[in-house]
């Protein structure tokens, strides 16, 4: 099987340097991999074989804002965790706030507290999936091994069996507290308007304090791996701050009234390549901050800041181009609000040289520093005297019309926005997701890299794995983000007779 996988990308390079000695210069990374959805990398060429242009292309198509028109709003918890099952809890979550907007009606204070221990655990063990099954391969493995080790299996042949353990039992004990509330940990059945479905039975109170303790040393023990390995290597220190995975753009994230990072509630604060604050904004003005912008080439639209206007795929201090994610979380934060994280985040911006950081490459370490983060948050929440309070929501009364909700999904921030009539049924729908809202610095990544490490038309299977690796820092989920304009997919349909002759072709371009 190794050795299979092997064939088909030294087949696949070899006709890539074939195609280039025949005049065709252009490579094509189809299916690009080890992220959530489909997508594919165009390389162009000039004349001396280095890069011309490059383009990450998105050609699947999700329709979640046009068929959930007509639908009760209760529904659209579950309607739009159904977008990915990879990240189910945060469109959960983000639309449950949109339904509390919605209805007028404010959680109680033990529902809310429920939510953010829930929303917290999540976020915890979808940075430890990327962390050692879809990023942190390149790392732990080697950018260049075998395509065949790059995967958790080669993780654990590198870190031990009993590590591998480790981490597999870790993200099914905190998968449990998402399937205690919501009753399973894929599109869970958690958030109500104006609360939660279940409250936290004081019995099973002891095993939830021990899950975050624990988490805790998980995530401190995360981010000294990553350390040994991702900064005790001088060759990976010079390729992550190297020009061809450096950006600089703008940052935005959510944070607290003082201005401290925060997953579930806050304002968006967003800062310039420098560091200086540009805008905070609350969640319900985001439409006078961020607008979205459209490729010919991608299903995936862009966003980009609204009072700049669009000025392209272009960096520096006026640029209207910003990220979100883990990095872009703690360059817009002025700090965390827990011990440990906030000593690993300071260590994180000495080791790379100052806040901002903006080595794309740097987004592995910014999550493990989330995982800290996240895991002392549970830590406060479960030992909080309200967590075991059986008033757990309150009932909406008010007319519904329009709501707005936010969270900050492990891929960055995610916006849900519904209208609809007097009976609740939604008439409009629109989600800004973490990806859209990292396409154009996406976009951007690939092209820096492809353009960094292709010269002479010269290709390796590393080096185009090198080239993913830009976006993959990212965690993208494309799935998540395909949201078009114009909203329709070419379509070819063959009509045969009863002998299998083609008698007519129907298309639509």
């Amino acid at each position: 099987m190794e050795q299979a996988v092997k064939d088909v990308f030294n087949q696949g390079a070899a006709r890539a340097n074939a195609a280039y000695q025949m005049g065709r210069r252009r490579f094509t990374v189809e299916p690009i991999t080890r992220l959530e959805g489909h997508g594919k990398i165009d390389i162009f060429l000039d004349d001396k074989g280095d890069v011309e242009r490059a383009y990450m292309q998105v050609p699947e198509l999700r329709g979640f804002e046009v068929f959930s028109i007509g639908r009760p709003a209760e529904d659209m918890p579950q309607i739009t965790s159904r977008i990915c099952g990879v990240c189910p809890t945060a469109h959960h979550m983000a639309s449950v706030k949109c339904l509390d907007d919605l209805y007028k009606v404010e959680p109680t204070s033990p529902g809310r507290k429920i939510r953010e221990l829930v929303y917290n655990g999540f976020l915890f063990e979808d940075h430890a999936l990327h962390v050692f099954v879809l990023g942190g391969p390149d790392f732990i493995v080697g950018p260049e091994a075998p395509p065949a080790e790059r995967n958790i299996v080669g993780v654990i042949g590198k870190v031990g069996l009993e590590a591998g353990k480790r981490v597999i039992t870790m993200r099914r004990r905190v998968r449990e507290l998402t399937a205690y509330f919501g009753g399973k940990v894929v599109h869970p059945v958690l958030g109500l308007p104006g609360g939660v479905s279940k409250p936290l039975d004081p019995a099973d109170l002891p095993k939830f304090k021990q899950l975050a303790k624990d988490a805790v040393e998980f995530a401190e023990w995360t981010v000294d791996v990553l350390k040994k390995i991702v900064l005790g290597n001088p060759e990976y220190v010079k390729m992550i701050t190297s020009d061809a995975y450096t950006h600089k753009t703008c940052y935005m994230g959510m944070v607290d009234e003082q201005n401290r990072l925060n997953f579930y509630d806050g304002k968006l604060r967003v800062v310039d390549c420098n560091g200086k604050e540009i805008c905070k904004f609350t969640p319900h003005e985001y439409r006078d901050y961020v607008a979205e912008h459209v490729e010919p080439w991608s299903y995936m639209k862009f966003t980009f800041l609204k009072p700049r206007g669009w000025m392209d795929f272009v960096e520096g201090p006026d640029t209207s181009v910003y990220s979100v994610a883990p990095l872009a979380r703690l360059n817009a934060a002025d700090g965390l609000g827990t011990p440990k994280a906030q000593a690993a985040l300071e260590e994180f911006f000495k080791a790379l040289g100052g806040k901002p950081v903006h080595h794309t490459l740097a987004n592995h370490l910014a999550r493990a520093i989330e995982m800290i983060f996240a895991a002392e948050r549970m830590e406060q929440l479960v030992n909080d005297p309200e967590i075991t309070s059986p008033d757990v929501r309150r009932i909406p009364t008010s007319v519904p019309k329009e709501g707005i909700g936010v969270v900050e999904a492990p891929r960055g921030t995610l916006f849900h926005h519904y209208q609809t009539d007097e009976r609740g049924l939604i008439t409009m729908a629109n989600l800004i997701v973490a990806t859209q809202n990292n396409a154009a610095r996406i976009a951007m990544s690939v092209e820096r890299a492809a353009k960094g490490l292709i010269k002479g038309g010269k290709v390796t299977e590393g080096l185009l794995n090198k080239v993913e690796m830009a976006f993959r820092a990212y965690d993208p989920c494309l799935g998540c983000a395909t949201h078009s304009l114009p909203g329709h997919l070419p379509l070819s349909v063959n009509i045969y007779d009863r002998d299998r002759t083609l008698v007519r072709r129907l298309e639509q371009p």
